[in-house]
């Protein structure tokens, strides 16, 4: 890795899924050279955390902490109105059970009311056809 005015800051040989870290003590370009001398491809995963402090041992101030705290204030409300919505998800879900228990009763309870009037209808068609041809045949034997 070089610094801003093209000095080599630090140099890392062969390594393999390691994790380093830096502090950049000077404003500039830092440059990164990575080498890969497999055959094979390879990932690499840079994270590149920027701070807003010139210097690494200034110590943070009021003011650094007033847009976090109003940040935070925002997160806060819009947590808030997360919650409120899934605490009204869940009683919604709740409500819609109750109907769905009793919605599927009554399908039972209807589903059962008319296999009994078929089968009332069907026992009374047997009957009264079993009337009409006992006439029939009652008429034509005399």
């Amino acid at each position: 890795m070089k610094g801003p005015s093209g000095e080599q800051i630090q140099d890392f040989h062969d390594k393999i899924s390691e994790k380093f870290e830096f502090v950049a003590h000077h404003k500039g370009v830092h440059r990164f050279c990575f080498t890969n001398k497999s055959h094979y491809h390879e990932t690499i995963d840079f994270d590149v955390h920027v701070g807003h402090f010139t210097f690494y041992d200034q110590h943070a101030k009021e003011e650094h902490f007033n847009p976090l705290l109003e940040h935070i204030g925002k997160l806060e409300e819009a947590l808030y109105n997360i919650q409120f919505e899934q605490h009204w998800l869940e009683a919604e879900t709740e409500r819609q059970a109750i109907v769905n228990d009793a919605m599927s009763r009554r399908a039972v309870h209807k589903a059962f009311f008319e296999s009994t009037a078929l089968i009332g209808a069907s026992v009374l068609q047997v009957y009264l056809l079993g009337r009409l041809f006992e006439r029939k045949l009652g008429f034509s034997r005399v």
